[in-house]
Order: C-alpha cells, then structure tokens, then sequence
C-alpha cells in the first residue's frame, strides 16, 4: 500500500481505516507507514501512539478477562505484531494495607486486595531486593481472539490521534491569525448568526458582531476580525467581528504600505459600527503625511475601507501629544475657538462659533462622543461669547467611555 506524503493526516486516516475493514488482522507494513507519516507530517512521536494502543488493549483485556482491582498492562511488538498481557502488583505490608483486621477510625491504610497487592515477603521470593510500593509483574495467558482485538483498538486509536492531530493543526494554524482579518465563504446564516466555512474550521459572526444594515447571504464572500479562536467539543470555532476597533485599523494597515512598515502609527481609534469612526494617526517620519497616507491619492485608500464597511464615514486626524492640540483636532469638522483643559477633572471645555455647534456635537451627540473616546478626554461644548449651558454638556448626557487605543485588545 502507498502513502503519498503530499496526504493529510484525515487522508492516511481514511486510507488506513480502509485497510482495516478489509481484514480483521493488523496489516503492520500499513500500520508502520501510518505511524512513520503522522510522525513526520504531524510531529506525533509513534512512541506515544504505540503507549495509547497498549493501553487501550490492556483496558480491553480487563473488560473481557480481568478481575476487580487488577493492574493490567500490555505490550505490543511493532515488529512482530504480537501483544503480551501482564498483571501488576504493588508491594505492601501492614504498615500500608490492612490485612486481616479490622478498620480503625481515621486510618488511612488501604484496604488489602489480593488482585492488586503482594505482601512483602512474598515479593521477596520472587524478587531479590525488592522494597514497598515496588511492582511485581506476572505475565498472562494469551487469549487466541486478539489478534482481531490488536487490529480493532490500533485502529481505533490511530484515527483518535489524527482527529486529535487535525484539531492541533487548525488550532496553530489560525492561532496565528488571531487578531488578523480573514476571509471565507459564507455558509449558512441562522438566527442573525453568519456561519462562514474556512475549509478546515467555522467562523462564527455572530449578531452584535455585525455592522447593522448589513445582510449576508449563502456563498458570499466575507472578511472580519478573528478575535478568538475556540476548541470546542464540536470543533474549531473561529470568533469574527465586523464591529472591532481593530477591523477599521487591520483594513486601513491592508490598504496603507505605510502603516504595515511603522511609518504611520495609529493612536487610537473610536468607532460607532456602520455610522462613523474616527482614528488618530501619527507619522515616524516627518517628511511622511499621516492623515494623507491614510486618505490616499484621491481618497483612494480611505473610500476603499469606507465600502468595505457598508459606507460608514471615517474622520482622519492627525494626533498630538498635546491634549489640548489633540482634542482640538479630535473635533473636525468643528473648528474650535478657543479651548480649556482641567486636568484634575480631565475634562476639557470647548469654544465653536454659535453656527458650529450642532456641527460640533453632531447628530444625537455623536461627534463630540467620539471625540471624547479618541482622546480619553470629557469634553464639554459651549458656544461662542455663551457660558456653558448643563444640558449641552455631552459629557452628563452621554457617558464617555474609556478610548480605544490601537494594539488594545478587545
């Protein structure tokens, strides 16, 4: 039989499982070739296939002959195909076990079992030399029908360890790619759920993960964050978002070479899904445009990600490690009159001309919030020659979040 290394371990699985359902003896030249792949291929040590063997054919020899209490163990010759069978006994006396007498309160002896246990100084008419807790080992009488039983259980083991192993595979495989954007066929949506098929694993969107408005259909395309890779009893499920800071900041890193080479430097990133983010980015070089390697020639770059993302608007702005530079810009479109920062509260408290404020707040808040997200910073709004008025205080309306900053996880 022929195993071509080009073959997953599931393949040599399969290929072996076949083999096996045509005699109910152990073929051991495919048997050794499928050991000598998923060592190769897989990095199992065949040693530590031949262990689990052993021990699911002694578990099975205890199911079929054994007695209550007793040790078994097995040996399989990989040359020859044989399995010896052995009884183990552990060396003990009084001082260990209790041996005709009766239990005493809090005596934490065992019980003596004479399937189990060897008194000592019948171990040492075995075994020279021979101490407590030592085994003593006995063979068994083989048992004809195990032949059939060796071919079964290596079976059953060797496709355990490839199942085992192909978990392992997808698993260090797409553990890399955590915190990346993937790509996959959409294969099913249920309950607002979007099940995407990545060949050897799921990926699961689930709702609130999702831009709103968006509608996934059966065999579309789809790219999201993977935020978590899970080993489930099912399976290997792959958490996605399309909601994530970090999606807007891994597209805009797809889209700009220069943020890929640490060029540019996204600070931080404040994002409302499907509505408006906005993100600060900073320049290494001073001779490279942050804000301008991001828009791109013509807004190339930017309107590319702005439709990736079902049209959502995306402000660009140049950071500053000067708070009061830095909340300034986090503002635009606003323009800003004059500014003061509280750093005991962290609060900063904003001037715009009477025709910007509404433009400076924005649409049920939402620019000023954001602001307030990108910065770190409670960021109060009046008008211009106005003292502040409570209920224009964004800051009491809305609570401010924490910001997101760039390399944070979710």
């Amino acid at each position: 039989m022929i195993l071509y290394s080009c073959m997953s371990p599931v393949a040599t699985g399969l290929l072996f499982l076949e083999k096996f359902n045509k005699t109910s003896m152990l073929d051991l030249k495919t048997f050794k070739s499928a050991l000598e792949q998923l060592e190769e291929e897989k990095k199992i040590p065949k040693e530590k296939i031949l262990d689990a063997i052993e021990q699911a054919m002694a578990a099975a020899y205890k199911k079929d002959y054994g007695k209550k209490g007793q040790i078994i163990r097995a040996k399989f010759d990989l040359e020859t195909g044989k399995t010896d069978f052995f009884q183990v006994k552990i060396v003990v006396d009084e001082t260990i076990a209790i041996i005709d007498e009766e239990e005493k309160e809090e005596d934490e002896r065992v019980h003596f079992n004479g399937e189990h246990h060897i008194l000592l100084e019948d171990a040492k008419k075995i075994k020279k030399g021979v101490e407590l807790n030592d085994e003593i080992i006995f063979p068994l009488e083989g048992k004809e029908d195990y032949g059939r039983i060796a071919a079964q259980t290596a079976k059953q083991v060797i496709i355990q360890k490839i199942r085992e192993a192909e978990r392992t595979s997808i698993i260090d495989e797409y553990g890399t790619k955590e915190g990346e954007i993937i790509s996959g066929v959409v294969q099913k949506v249920e309950r607002g759920n979007v099940y995407i098929d990545f060949n050897r694993a799921t990926g699961i969107l689930p709702v609130e993960e999702q831009i709103s408005g968006e509608f996934w259909e059966r065999g579309q395309r789809l790219r999201a964050y993977l935020y978590s890779v899970e080993d489930t009893p099912r399976g290997v499920n792959l958490r996605l978002s399309r909601t994530h800071p970090k999606f807007i900041e891994k597209l805009f890193a797809m889209e700009a070479p220069e943020i890929q080479n640490g060029i540019v430097e996204i600070k931080s990133t404040a994002r409302e899904a499907g509505a408006r983010s906005k993100i600060a980015v900073s320049s290494n070089d001073e001779h490279i445009d942050a804000v301008g390697s991001c828009v791109g020639q013509k807004g190339t770059r930017v309107n590319t990600i702005t439709q990736e993302l079902s049209g959502e608007k995306i402000d660009i702005i140049p950071w500053s490690p000067d708070p009061k530079i830095f909340v300034t810009n986090s503002l635009s479109p606003a323009k800003v009159i004059s500014i003061e920062m509280n750093e005991n509260e962290h609060k900063a408290t904003v001037e715009v001309d009477n025709a910007q404020l509404s433009l400076a707040i924005g649409k049920g808040g939402q620019n000023v919030r954001l602001a307030a997200k990108l910065t770190g910073w409670k960021i109060d709004i009046k008008g211009d020659g106005l003292p502040p008025k409570e209920e224009k205080v964004v800051g009491e309306e809305i609570p401010t979040p924490e910001p997101i900053v760039a390399g944070k996880e979710k």
